[in-house]
């Protein structure tokens, strides 16, 4: 697994989330329950991961959407 995208943002991650999985591409978000239990106060963001295999396809896939990544 890499990670795609590192955020606190609700709205970004639905987003992404949403264009991977029209893309046909699947994705994991780590480190939700951590972010809430710590009162989302920011200090762990929430990592979205994919496959190996898919992590240049989704980053394309994300460019394409306007969505800017590290």
């Amino acid at each position: 697994m890499k990670e795609l995208l590192r955020t606190n943002d609700p709205v970004r991650l639905s987003f992404v989330e949403a264009m991977l999985k029209a893309a046909g591409i699947a994705s994991v978000l780590l480190d939700q329950h951590t972010s809430i239990i710590e009162g989302s106060i920011g200090a762990i963001q929430r990592r979205l991961m994919v496959a190996d295999r898919d992590h240049v396809r989704a980053r394309a896939v994300l460019a394409e959407a306007g969505e800017r990544l590290p």
